[in-house]
């Protein structure tokens, strides 16, 4: 799939959780190219663009290592329990070093976990990382 298409897939997705969080669950997601210990940000919808990259290398803290072992599957995810305010809570592979950085600037996964609503929101997140385990992002040359 192209980065558009992924785009359609994460903003319906979002919408998807926030209807059924009954608030926002995720405020920033980007999509980020990962490759020779360099990044760079293939598309941003959040509140602090400027910023975001400019912060990376301290957001990215509670997910470093997982992350930056680049060894996902497509679909593959993972959570940082106790990130807190701009600190990345999630982040998802989407193809070869692609991945999908998710992030409530607000709210720790911790604290957005203890809501009830959290199992429902879930739902179109797993949903999410099913369409790119069978339709990954290529990316064009």
């Amino acid at each position: 799939m192209t980065i558009d298409e992924a785009n359609k897939l994460i903003k319906g997705c979002a919408g998807q959780m926030n209807d059924l969080y009954q608030s926002v669950v995720f405020d920033e997601w980007t999509i980020v190219q990962l490759a020779d210990r360099k990044g760079s940000i293939l598309s941003y919808t959040g509140p602090r663009k400027d910023d975001f990259q400019k912060n990376f290398v301290s957001d990215v803290e509670a997910l470093r290592s997982e992350l930056m072992s680049l060894k996902h599957g497509c679909g593959d995810f993972e959570f940082a329990r106790h990130g807190g305010g701009t600190r990345f809570d999630a982040f998802m592979a989407l193809g070869d070093g692609t991945y999908l950085i998710c992030n409530n600037t607000a709210q720790s996964m911790n604290e957005i976990t203890k809501n009830t609503r959290w199992f429902s929101a879930q739902v179109p997140f797993v949903d999410l990382s099913e369409k790119f385990r069978s339709n990954p992002v290529k990316q064009s040359n």
